[in-house]
């Protein structure tokens, strides 16, 4: 009878153990579980502009199909190509350190969320050394330059480059500094 008894309370420890093993596992599991952010009002918002965006830009293209007005016409035509930008009257370094918060040096393509000292070198190999010529490069450009750094640098994404760049050219510090703390490392 004794080794009965005995043989029942192993089955009730293993049991017991069991069911708090169980419990113990849930919580940590659930501790660990990611929280699920809802960005659809973020999401909506982004999709409106968008929306917007290709509204004008449809308007823009139809505006530069129909030609220039007839008050314009009898005046001397100067046209850019997409690849000229119009010059920087100077790189000025105070207005640069003012926004940002810190010096500048002129084309220090790091000033661009998302690259660092070593994706500016995969830049510089590729010859894209200013930050005109990184506003003038496409995003499959970037792509293609960041894929000649290996697996490493897959994480990135250059969309945003060229026109940090662009800004940083034209010394549109303010705005520049505005939409990096908006989109401070890809995150909103």
């Amino acid at each position: 009878m004794e080794t009965d008894n005995l043989n029942l309370w192993f089955w009730v420890a293993i049991i017991l153990f069991g069911i708090i093993s169980a419990i113990i596992g849930y919580l940590i599991g659930k501790s660990k579980a990611p929280k699920v952010l809802d960005l659809t009002p973020k999401l909506n918002a982004l999709e409106s502009e968008n929306t917007k965006l290709k509204t004008d830009l449809e308007a823009c293209n139809k505006k530069l199909e129909s030609g220039p007005p007839q008050a314009e016409a009898t005046a001397p035509s100067v046209s850019l190509s997409a690849k000229e930008v119009p010059p920087v009257k100077h790189f000025d370094v105070g207005a640069a350190k003012d926004a940002m918060g810190k010096r500048i040096k002129q084309d220090d393509l790091k000033i661009v969320e998302g690259i660092g000292p070593k994706i500016e070198g995969l830049f510089h190999n590729f010859n894209i050394k200013t930050w005109k010529d990184l506003s003038e490069a496409s995003t499959d450009q970037c792509q293609k330059v960041l894929d000649s750094g290996g697996d490493r640098y897959r994480i990135h994404d250059p969309a945003s480059w060229p026109m940090q760049a662009k800004m940083a050219y034209e010394g549109q510090w303010k705005q520049l500094k505005k939409w990096q703390d908006d989109h401070k490392a890809g995150k909103y």
